[in-house]
Formats: structure tokens, C-alpha cells, sequence
């Protein structure tokens, strides 16, 4: 069996930790088990955490999982965009 490749990281934003995996895959993103829309419920904020995927032109081609602890969902958006 070949292991998937991917990449672990963590970023941080004022009192927010967020740990992310990124797979390639079809673009899904779950934070803390819930999808982006369930976890953010600010249009803003998911545009925030998307943003460093659009600006790569890579939205879509990786799926993110994510444990965000800490803070409040402003900070933790910053410490998952940080994080992808």
C-alpha cells in the first residue's frame, strides 16, 4: 500500500492554535469534525480561511482537516488561514 502524502502544519492568531492537514483531494474542509458553512457561520470569515488556496489558485485541489482550539472564531479563522 503507498502512503498518502500530506502536509501538517499549525498556525496561531492571538489566542487561537489551529492544526491543519492538507490532502490532495477534492477541496473538503472540516474544522473541529464540521464542515467550513457549519463551522463558520460568517461569510467573511470562510472567505479569510479560503483565501490562501484562491490566491495560489489551488481551492479545490487540496482537502483540509483542521482542530482549532482557543480563542475566539476571528482569531481562530486567522490561525487556520495561517495554518493552510
Amino acid at each position: 500500500m503507498i502512503a498518502e502524502k500530506f502536509i501538517r502544519t499549525i498556525g496561531r492568531r492571538k489566542e487561537a492554535t489551529a492544526r491543519v492537514i492538507l490532502i490532495p483531494g477534492e477541496g473538503v474542509f472540516k474544522v473541529n469534525g464540521l464542515n467550513l458553512l457549519e463551522y463558520f457561520h460568517n461569510e467573511r470569515l470562510r472567505d479569510d480561511v479560503e483565501k490562501p488556496l484562491r490566491v495560489t489558485q489551488k481551492l479545490g485541489q487540496f482537502s483540509v482537516t483542521a482542530r482549532l482550539d482557543g480563542g475566539g472564531k476571528a482569531g481562530q479563522a486567522g490561525a487556520l488561514r495561517l495554518g493552510i
